[in-house]
C-alpha cells in the first residue's frame, strides 16, 4: 500500500515513516508543507495520505484543508489526519466526506503501533477511524446535556462509543466480549433511543452518531 506523509516536524516525519515501513506500508513521499503534500499526492496517487492538521506557513489548519481538497479531488484516496489537539470541528469537517476512507487520530495514538496501523488499514479499506479521546469528550458532553444519551445503559454507552469510533459490529463484539447477536440488539436499541436511522454502512452510522453527539 502506497502512502504519502505530510508532517512539518522532521523527527516525527522520519519516525512515522519508519513505523509505516516496518508495518508493511510503502512510503512514496514525505512532505513538510501542505503545498508539497498536495503535489506529492498528484504525482504518486497513493492509496493513503497521513497528514498533520497544523502545517506551515501559519500552523493553523493548512493540513486539514489540504486533506479535504485531496478527498474531493481523489475520492479513492484514504486520508488520516493527525493532531495534538482535540477539536470537534476538525472531526466534523473531515467526517462530512460521504464515502468513508477518513480518520482523525491524536498523535499520541502512534505510540500504540499495532492499534495505529490497524486503524490505518480500516480507513484504507473504506472505513472510518475517530480517536477514542475525541469520542469520549463528545460522549461526556452529550450525557450532560441530553436526556436520551443519559438514559442509555452503561453497556449501550460502550457500544455507542465504539460505533462513533468507526468499529464494525464484529469488532465491537470482540472488544466487549459479546456475541454478534447481542451487539445487534444493543445497536438497534441505541438507534431507537436516539432516533437515528438504521444503517449497516459503517461510515454512515459514524456520521449519524457524530451528528447526534455534535448537536447534543
Amino acid at each position: 500500500m502506497h502512502v504519502v506523509i505530510g508532517e512539518d516536524e522532521a523527527l516525527l516525519r522520519h519516525g512515522l515513516q519508519l513505523v509505516l515501513e516496518d508495518g508493511g506500508f510503502t512510503v512514496v513521499a514525505a512532505a513538510a508543507t501542505a503545498v508539497e503534500l498536495e503535489k506529492a499526492v498528484e504525482i504518486h496517487r497513493p492509496n493513503l495520505v497521513i497528514t498533520d492538521i497544523r502545517m506551515p506557513p501559519t500552523h493553523t489548519d493548512e493540513g486539514l484543508l489540504a486533506a479535504l481538497r485531496i478527498r474531493r479531488q481523489y475520492p479513492e484516496t484514504a486520508v488520516v489526519v493527525l493532531s495534538q489537539h482535540m477539536q470537534r470541528r476538525y472531526a466534523s469537517e473531515l467526517l462530512s466526506s460521504p464515502n468513508g476512507r477518513v480518520g482523525y487520530l491524536l498523535k499520541q495514538r502512534i505510540a500504540d503501533i499495532e492499534s495505529f496501523l490497524a486503524d490505518l488499514l480500516v480507513v484504507a479499506a473504506g472505513g472510518t477511524a475517530l480517536d477514542p479521546d475525541i469520542v469520549a469528550l463528545m460522549m461526556a458532553r452529550a450525557k450532560l446535556s441530553d436526556g436520551a444519551v443519559r438514559a442509555l445503559t452503561p453497556r449501550q454507552h460502550q457500544v455507542l462509543a465504539l460505533m462513533a469510533e468507526g468499529r464494525s459490529n464484529s469488532r465491537i463484539a470482540a472488544e466487549l466480549f459479546l456475541s454478534g447477536k447481542a451487539v445487534v440488539q444493543h445497536t438497534s436499541r441505541i438507534y431507537d433511543a436516539l432516533n437515528l436511522p438504521l444503517d449497516s454502512n459503517s461510515h454512515r452510522r459514524v456520521l449519524a452518531v457524530m451528528r447526534y453527539l455534535s448537536e447534543s
